[in-house]
């Protein structure tokens, strides 16, 4: 889905590039969270002091690998690698045309093997600082996967800058429209199809419960994903009468419902589905204004939907109580939550992109963007 969507949004002299990003970004992804990212999930739900029994999640532990005592690792491990590399994926698609693919890997190694499961250690570890402490509610990852990921890109953005011909000399803003539009619906609509996967890996089968301990099924997931899905889709076309925003709005929608997936009456995640799908143009086009270059609309897609979902649940889900002593959902630990999320990802995507640009490989030189990166970095033609 994020290739079909990437490559169809770029122009046809950077379709491969795109492409290609996100395939290494996956493979990169893969040995890196198997070392390093299962480890950071499993000693980190506390903050930064190393939790007991964080040994377990170490590579060469009994756990990772064949086990026939151990059914679930495995399974965990391979879904939230994946949740990872979607992170990548949504940071690729802001930056597609202009960033380098060094750079890019580095940077979506990072988010997606260090960053972003820092952020579910905090918020979505059943052990987690910000469930034990403000009874936050994020269940199906609106918080660690993508407002994480969209601020991540958020912050690279600023670093590095638009695409040549974007902003006029007076700061108009000129179109830069798809190679093959076609392409890219598809592909929001191979990511939407991939939601109940994506979705279905937050609910732990046997025992029939959210990440968090709280009773669920798939009925609940069924309902909601659908109705966001729906709710997204008629909020942005409305707004923005675009087919780019009006499937963006269907991801947006879906998003936007997520952290009360498990929760909500089903008309009630179609409203705030909806009321989300008309944000994304708006934010979209708020981004522009600022000078910036989001060249899917990431940042708001994943951005400031993923905020509204953790702050929607706070409105319509306050007081409802977790399990055992753990403290009730409330509007307050939602926006604290939802601020925490924003910050973790946006802090290191600035630093890091800083970082990449003060030493000279963030972005491709202006003739090589001029030529397409197709050309250079792949080399060969779509």
């Amino acid at each position: 889905g994020f290739l079909s969507y990437e490559m169809g949004a770029s122009r046809a002299k950077n379709a491969l590039a795109a492409g290609v990003k996100n395939i290494l970004a996956l493979a990169f992804i893969i040995p890196v969270f198997f070392f390093v990212g299962w480890w950071i999930y499993s000693a980190f739900p506390g903050g930064f002091t190393i939790a007991d029994g964080a040994s377990a999640a170490l590579p060469w532990s009994s756990s990772m690998g064949p086990n026939i005592e151990d059914r679930a690792t495995g399974i965990f491990w391979a879904a939230f690698t994946l949740f990872g590399a979607t992170t990548a994926s949504i940071l690729s698609g802001s930056l597609i045309e202009r960033v380098r693919m060094s750079a890019f890997v580095i940077m979506a190694v990072f988010l997606g093997a260090v960053v972003w499961i820092l952020a579910a250690a905090w918020g979505w570890h059943p052990s987690g600082w910000m469930l034990t402490e403000l009874g936050f509610h994020d269940v199906a990852a609106a918080g660690c996967v993508h407002t994480v990921a969209g601020f991540f890109a958020l912050g690279v953005l600023i670093n590095l800058g638009a695409r040549i011909g974007k902003f006029g000399k007076n700061g108009e803003i000129n179109d830069i429209p798809a190679h093959n539009l076609p392409m890219t619906l598809v592909g929001l609509m191979l990511i939407i199809v991939g939601f109940f996967g994506f979705l279905g890996g937050c609910i732990i089968y046997g025992d029939w419960t959210t990440i968090y301990g709280n009773p669920t099924n798939l009925s609940a997931f069924g309902f909601n994903t659908l109705m966001g899905f729906a709710g997204g889709v008629i909020g942005a076309y409305a707004v923005s009468r675009e087919p780019f925003w009006m499937m963006s709005g269907g991801l947006a929608g879906i998003i936007s419902a997520a952290a009360g997936l498990d929760l909500y009456y089903p008309p009630l995640a179609f409203v705030i589905a909806f009321l989300g799908g008309c944000m994304i143009p708006v934010a979209g086009k708020f981004i522009e204004k600022m000078g910036l270059d989001d060249a899917v609309g990431a940042v708001a897609v994943h951005g400031f939907a993923g905020v509204w979902s953790m702050v929607a649940a706070g409105i319509f889900l306050h007081g409802y109580p977790n399990m055992g002593d753990l403290p009730p959902i409330t509007l307050w630990g939602q926006i604290i939550g939802a601020v925490v999320m924003a910050a973790t990802g946006f802090i290191p995507g600035y630093l890091l992109s800083l970082l990449l640009r003060s030493v000279g490989i963030l972005r491709v030189p202006p003739e090589v963007e001029e030529a397409g990166l197709d050309a250079v970095e792949i080399p060969t033609k779509a």
